[in-house]
């Protein structure tokens, strides 16, 4: 594929920054700042495909699939750090939430030359975790022209699975390569052709929206707490104690005691206080409806299948 990246919006000129080198710390923070404070309208904007990227992604989770991202550099590393937050977070299973990055886990902490040019990169790590038509594969690149996601999407197409493009540029080819296209038009970066800064910002945004609607779509979260967190360290018990505490209105001595009945599952440790049973009534609760807390306090016994 020819390199052509003069006409990328991510690669134009900043009228705003051209003095930058000039200014002293202060003013050169601020214009940062002040660059910065583009990125969320750009991301706004995008709400609409934002919508049918989450409902897409949840039918698909309900089905059975998996969310894959594939990425190159910061884009790719992007992906890799939403995948990996996903399982302390929302309690989901390794592998619900991949993170595919071109040139492999050494790519995460140093480049790997020539990586991102490989077209077909992408298509053999999908191939090695079994892409199917259940998945939704979500290609990252700020220039959008990335060959090593063009190639994922192109082959992900080919097997069925709903495919989404994040980009910062406008019509571009990774756009073209997939089913949604979501563009948030952040601008010319602050140093030319540094897509870590706003572009980058704009994908953490765009990724922490994808993710965090779905998990609440899914039940993994109640009023605005993370009922699935996963307590397997000190920091993350008292947590796990401070959400059952709030959620049940209970003291946080009272929702350890019966964080500890629950096997240290807030959700189940919640059912058991608002309905006062125990931990395998507050399970089938749980299971009869679908995982969601507000729908288990409220299910009738006598609806609930043995």
């Amino acid at each position: 594929m020819a390199v052509n990246i003069e006409n990328l919006l991510t690669e134009a000129v900043n009228p705003q920054t051209i003095h930058i080198d000039r200014l002293s710390t202060i003013q050169l923070l601020s214009t940062i700042n002040a660059e910065d404070q583009k990125v969320t309208a750009a991301v706004e904007a995008e709400i609409p495909r934002i919508t049918v990227a989450v409902d897409q992604i949840t039918v698909a989770l309900q089905a059975g699939g998996r969310l894959i991202y594939i990425g190159a550099g910061t884009s790719g590393r992007l992906g890799v750090l939403d995948a990996a937050e996903c399982p302390p977070t929302f309690g989901v299973e390794s592998g619900l939430v991949i993170g595919l990055i071109a040139g492999g886990q050494t790519a995460l902490v140093n480049a790997v030359e020539g990586a991102e040019d490989d077209k077909n990169g992408a298509v053999s790590q999908l191939q090695a975790i079994k892409l199917c038509a259940d998945d939704v594969v979500v290609g990252l690149a700020a220039s959008g022209r990335t060959p090593y996601v063009i190639g994922g999407l192109e082959y992900a197409n080919e097997i069925g699975a709903f495919t989404i493009a994040i980009s910062c540029t406008p019509d571009s080819l990774i756009g073209k390569s997939a089913q949604l296209a979501i563009t948030p038009l952040v601008g010319p970066e602050v140093i030319t052709g540094s897509t870590r800064m706003k572009a980058g910002t704009a994908q953490k945004l765009v990724l922490n929206m994808l993710t965090t609607a779905t998990m609440i779509k899914l039940g993994k979260v109640y009023g605005n707490l993370m009922v699935d967190v996963k307590p397997n360290n000190a920091k993350l018990v008292e947590r796990a104690k401070r959400i059952v505490a709030q959620a049940a209105g209970v003291s946080r001595e009272q929702a350890g005691e019966v964080l500890t009945e629950a096997g240290m599952n807030p959700k189940t440790a919640i059912v058991m206080i608002k309905r006062n049973c125990d931990a395998t009534q507050a399970e089938r609760f749980l299971a009869a409806a679908g995982g969601f807390i507000d729908k288990a306090i409220e299910i009738e016994e006598k609806g609930i299948t043995k």
